[in-house]
Formats: structure tokens, C-alpha cells, sequence
């Protein structure tokens, strides 16, 4: 199969930490969790599942449904928040990777990447590589993009980075041997039509012209 859907999701549950503004919305709950396992087991090779942030419910809630049901994913982590209070440590990190779970970077902070001078950039995406790296005591070679906000410079500090592949948060269907590869956060506030919809890859001809246009332009665009 050369074409699959990507579905992310940030939290599951109850938050652990203090949320940001206009977070809470992305957090689902286990049941809404486990339904969306229930579907992509039926066809995995047809889905890619990921997750944001770095929480403690992608080691406590995710990792042993995923094993339940015969499924990997790739956990994108805040390195900023390693051993806070909510957030995966050193040791949740490692088990992840031991279950056979990609692990890829979000950065430091939870900035938006083209807001970034070109200093500042290279430090988010060199630093929490490297920590990754040093963690898990393997390549880091995948980046989930904040917000996901990207242009054209941001796309090429990624590859200078040493990055091979790059989320972003654009919907859709992705290409297995694409850079940059879109998919779809599943937000707790979505009705049971909502989510079928985007695992069924369902998308109205015209949001999907307006979806390739979007990120053509982007791929281009340097806004930073």
C-alpha cells in the first residue's frame, strides 16, 4: 500500500499537568481511544497513529492498549518536559522504544517553528534530537511539527537536522516514502461521524483541492 492515513492525538484521559489555552479539546478519553484501535486493527497497514507532547498517558493509557491490540506508533516529545509532573521521563521514553515504538522530536518548547529566528530553530530541532538520541541510544530521524505550523525554511532546517521525515498537521492521506507527511489530530469533541470521516479518509473534493493548494504554498512560503 503507497498511500496510508495519519491520525494523531495528544492526550487521553485526565490531564496530568496544567493545559495550555485551547488544549483541552485534543484530549479523548480512553473509550474514544480504544474505538479508534478497534478500526485501524482491522487494517493497520492502512494507518499510521502518532502522538504530541509527550504526555504520561502515551506510556500509562496508549502503550499498553497499542500492545493489546498489535499496533505501533510514533510518540513526538517535548524534551523541555522530560520528568515534569504529566510528562513522559527517561524511563517511560525507554520503555516506549523497547515495545518498538518510534520516538521522534516536538522540539524544546512548544513553539511554533516559523516564529523562530534561524538560530533559535537549529537549537530546538539539534537539541532535543541530540537528548532524544542520548535517552533512547538510537537514531532520532523523525519530527512531529508543533501546531503544525511549517514553511519552506522550516521544512529544509528539518533535513539539515539530519531529519528523514517530518508530521504535519494538514489531514489527508500521505505517501509512505513522502518527507513531509500530513495527518489528522482526533480531538475529544469530534461526534462518532466526525472520527469515521477521517478514517475513512473521507474529504470533500473541494477541501481537498483547497488541502494540496495549502500545502504547496507552504512547502514555498517563508514566513519567519
Amino acid at each position: 500500500m503507497t498511500h496510508a492515513v495519519g491520525l494523531n492525538f495528544h492526550g487521553i484521559g485526565e490531564p496530568r499537568r496544567t493545559l495550555e489555552t485551547d488544549e483541552a479539546p485534543y484530549w479523548v478519553s480512553p473509550h474514544q481511544f480504544e474505538q479508534v484501535l478497534a478500526q485501524v486493527a482491522k487494517a493497520p497497514e492502512g494507518f499510521q497513529i502518532t502522538f504530541d507532547d509527550g504526555n504520561l498517558s502515551d506510556h500509562d493509557i496508549a502503550l499498553p492498549a497499542l500492545v493489546d491490540h498489535g499496533l505501533q506508533a510514533r510518540f513526538f516529545v517535548l524534551t523541555g518536559r522530560i520528568g515534569q509532573s504529566g510528562s513522559l521521563d527517561k524511563a517511560h521514553l525507554r520503555a516506549l522504544s523497547e515495545a518498538g515504538m518510534t520516538i521522534g522530536s516536538h522540539g524544546i518548547d512548544h513553539t511554533a517553528w516559523p516564529t523562530l529566528s534561524d538560530a533559535d530553530l537549529r537549537q530546538e530541532l539539534q537539541t532535543s534530537r541530540a537528548r532524544l538520541e542520548d535517552i533512547c541510544g538510537h537514531a532520532v530521524t523523525e519530527a512531529g511539527i508543533p501546531f503544525g505550523r511549517y514553511d519552506a525554511r522550516v521544512l529544509r532546517a528539518l533535513q539539515a537536522a539530519g531529519y528523514t521525515t517530518a508530521w504535519s498537521s494538514d489531514g489527508g492521506s500521505f505517501r509512505h516514502q513522502s518527507f513531509l507527511r500530513p495527518r489528522a489530530s482526533l480531538r475529544g469533541d469530534m461526534s462518532d461521524d466526525e472520527t469515521h470521516a477521517i478514517l475513512s479518509n473521507r474529504m470533500p473534493p473541494l477541501r481537498r483541492l483547497r488541502r494540496a493548494v495549502r500545502m504547496v504554498q507552504k512547502r514555498w512560503t517563508i514566513t519567519g
